[in-house]
């Protein structure tokens, strides 16, 4: 058993002052000091310095750590010239990236507080990397492929990933299931993965509606995805339309990433089935997609959170920066209850949609904590500072485990 006493403590809706913290791979109690020591008498107790402050540690759902090794070889500015400047540096960059690379993407979000992350796998190349992350890992094993007839070969390949990924033996590893994206897969191999996740109770993530060039082409099988389509795919119209694309995870909730063109119809759809959005700003800035309309997810009360996406469409695996850019791109948003709501969108909400114990500094949760030195006492715009200034993260805790420390 150990005691952590800082300062302050963040919970979702409060700052908690003078209070300490006994736990071990779990939070087992909050309480003032005196009181810890009496009920814990052999606990370790660490007495943080002046003005710390304890919160949760973040929780980034969405990352692409494959492609960890993109810094120039992309193109930015254009959906489509970034799509086939990744395809024209597939092979250069997933070459480019080894264990090393990926293991330094890891270490670079556990350095900015991430304790938990999503990852995108397409290739099965970053298996070994995650799974022996110090972070908690859920592992989306991503299925592509709009071909019928190639659909038994590529199908095989999900398979053997998937299964790969479930002979991770270690405490905080979840293998998952991505479906890419309303263009990208089949129906046939979207409902043979759905039949898996359902059985198996696995979570369930999905591109849907980053550019205008996919929504052009779910709705009339014309734009931008023509061209591309035809001559790399021989494939003249869409496979499927995006709302027969979010029929297929009715009543199993998703995580949706992107969002930003979808219209009225999909966001009651996605309201009605209670899927989740992940917001990744930076992403969407730089591959020139429309800002997420986040005023009419909070009217429509979708729930969204905030990740990265990778490095192949971002400069850094940052939460506290993405939430920077994000509080600055949506200008028409009340700052303080929008900084409240960005901080919950990496931590609570974004381990709710993942189904994991933590999230929240709370009795009963996984110790999933980060230390950080503010300069002084808080006040009620906290959330708009934590956002703002970068304070130091000076020790990060995972189930229990200190991790990191400066």
């Amino acid at each position: 058993m150990q005691i952590i006493s800082p300062n302050f403590i963040l919970t979702p809706d409060k700052v908690l002052k003078n209070l300490s913290v006994a736990y071990d791979k779990t939070i087992q109690k909050i309480a003032p000091i005196d009181e810890l020591i009496k009920e814990f008498p052999h606990a370790q107790i660490t007495t943080l310095k002046e003005n710390s402050l304890l919160m949760p540690g973040l929780i980034n759902a969405h990352v692409h750590i494959e492609f960890s090794a993109n810094k120039t070889e992309l193109s930015y500015g254009d959906f489509m010239g970034w799509l086939y400047s990744v395809i024209e540096n597939r092979d250069t960059l997933i070459s480019g990236c080894d264990k090393e690379c990926m293991t330094k993407a890891i270490d670079e979000m556990l350095a900015c507080g991430i304790t938990t992350f999503g990852a995108i796998s397409s290739h099965g190349m970053d298996l070994q990397a995650c799974a022996n992350a110090p972070q908690n890992v859920v592992f989306f094993n991503e299925l592509i492929g709009s071909q019928a007839t190639m659909a038994d070969a590529l199908f095989s390949d999900f398979m053997a990933r998937l299964d790969a990924s479930k002979k991770v033996q270690r405490e905080g590893f979840f293998p998952a299931v991505a479906i890419h994206s309303p263009y990208s897969v089949h129906p046939v191999l979207i409902k043979k993965a759905l039949q898996i996740v359902k059985n198996e109770k696995l979570k369930l993530t999905a591109h849907f509606m980053e550019s205008e060039a996919e929504r052009n082409w779910l709705d009339n099988s014309d734009g931008d995805f023509k061209d591309f389509f035809e001559k790399l795919l021989k494939q003249n119209s869409s496979v499927s339309d995006s709302k027969e694309f979010l029929s297929h995870f009715d009543g199993y909730n998703t995580l949706l990433t992107h969002v930003v063109q979808a219209d009225e119809e999909e966001l009651s759809q996605i309201a009605r089935h209670q899927h989740t959005v992940i917001h990744c700003p930076i992403s969407n800035r730089l591959l020139g997609n429309k800002t997420l309309n986040i005023k009419e997810l909070n009217k429509k009360n979708i729930n969204w959170i905030v990740a990265t996406d990778g490095l192949s469409s971002n400069y850094k695996l940052d939460l506290f920066e993405e939430m920077k850019m994000s509080l600055f791109m949506h200008a028409d948003a009340p700052l303080l209850s929008f900084a409240q709501a960005l901080i919950k969108g990496v931590t609570i909400h974004a381990a709710e949609a993942l189904g994991i114990n933590s999230g929240e500094i709370a009795e009963g949760k996984n110790a999933d904590m980060l230390v950080l030195d503010l300069e002084k006492e808080p006040n009620e715009e906290l959330a708009i500072h934590l956002i703002l200034h970068r304070y130091n993260i000076s020790k990060v805790y995972i189930n229990g485990t200190l991790t990191k420390e400066n």
